[in-house]
């Protein structure tokens, strides 16, 4: 049988009276937007993040932009963000008036660290945006630290780290704000697009959430601009449905990256590291391999669905890299030449790892 890169299918007939139920009762009560499902999924996700305030809106890319808004980025001012991403990272920047600063990656976390950060700050640096890549948290103390001295403001891309921990605190906790991503695939996931922001600042807070409506806090009063980046009423009744079971299936990631780990020793590929102080919560079980493309092609040929995230570094990307040469940025390069996600969501079996990991040793092995 084949194995799908995620099943969608799998989790939602798992839970399908509730998820049935949850959309219907948003439909009959049609207040699809800034409803009750939202005001009270805005609640319950800030408590599980373990912060004063959570902003439902329409998109991770729309977390990212608003949060910078409110921050007052834009125009003259630079962000630093990671080279190795998904792009909206980068492109919330741009959307927001400012520029992207590119910076390397860990060879080991995958993500920004202070190290690599630093050289990078001037005097027009407003904010650092520290992607929790793949379900691996970026080490924060240090760019806490670096935030404070310099006056930096501190942004935690959490769209792929849902539940994960640094220290003992989840993403979206320590930053000045945190923003989340509800696509389908990831480890909460809507049946469409949504996002939210998490902060302790209730300033911040009700900026984005004037932002996120108009730059309104009343119908036809508009006292900023802003945007239509609200959640929609069903996405979040899809969102309070699925929150409760989040731990368990980040549980069911752990273990199956465990058995991964084992099953890959001595294949020759480099698997994801758990570093110390932190929880991983495995969006993507991302290898490196340096026959990447070829594995690929040997995988699905097999029914394996595996995939790249991400092959093209942002800094590379036409988008930014147009008007100037792009720096040299080896991690991130190396990164992206190599990487390759093999299927891991929770309902995937012990048999299925064993399966996938077999072809992966049976491809180096040949």
């Amino acid at each position: 049988m084949p194995i799908p890169l995620v099943d969608l299918v799998a989790q939602y007939e798992s839970l399908k009276p509730e998820l049935d139920a949850a959309i219907l009762g948003a439909l009959e009560g049609m207040q699809l937007y800034l409803g009750k499902n939202l005001r009270a999924f805005e609640e319950e996700f800030a408590a599980y993040c373990g912060v004063e305030h959570c902003v439902a809106v329409g998109s991770g890319t729309d977390a990212l932009h608003l949060a910078l808004r409110a921050l007052g980025a834009g125009p003259g001012d630079e962000v630093i963000v990671p080279a190795h991403t998904f792009f909206a990272t980068a492109e919330a920047v741009a959307l927001a008036g400012a520029m992207p600063v590119f910076a390397d990656a860990d060879p080991v976390t995958r993500c920004i660290t202070a190290a690599t950060v630093e050289p990078l700050i001037t005097e027009r640096t407003r904010a650092i945006i520290p992607v929790h890549i793949h379900g691996q948290m970026a080490e924060m103390a240090p760019l806490l630290d670096l935030g404070r001295r310099r006056g930096i403001a501190i942004i935690e891309d959490a769209a792929q780290a849902h539940g994960a921990e640094y220290a003992g605190k989840r993403a979206g906790s320590i930053g000045d704000a945190g923003c989340f991503s509800f696509y389908f695939s990831k480890n909460l996931g809507a049946y469409g697009e949504a996002g939210a922001v998490t902060t302790n600042d209730a300033a911040l807070a009700e900026r984005m959430r004037m932002l996120r409506d108009h730059g309104s806090r009343e119908r036809y009063r508009h006292d900023i601009i802003g945007l239509n980046a609200r959640m929609d009423e069903i996405q979040a009744a899809v969102l309070r449905v699925k929150l409760p079971h989040l731990d368990g299936w980040n549980d069911r990631r752990r273990a199956l990256a465990r058995a991964f780990d084992e099953a890959l020793e001595g294949s020759g590929v480099e698997v994801p590291q758990a570093v110390e102080a932190t929880r991983h919560v495995y969006h993507h079980y991302a290898i490196l391999t340096p026959r990447r493309d070829e594995l690929l092609d040997y995988l699905r040929e097999r029914g394996v669905g595996a995939g790249i995230h991400y092959p093209i570094p942002c800094h590379l990307q036409a988008a930014v890299s147009e008007d100037a040469a792009p720096p040299s940025l080896p991690t991130a390069e190396r990164i992206a030449a190599r990487v390759l996600s093999l299927p891991l969501y929770p309902e995937l079996t012990e048999a299925q790892v064993t399966e996938i990991a077999g072809y992966v040793r049976e491809f180096h092995a040949g």
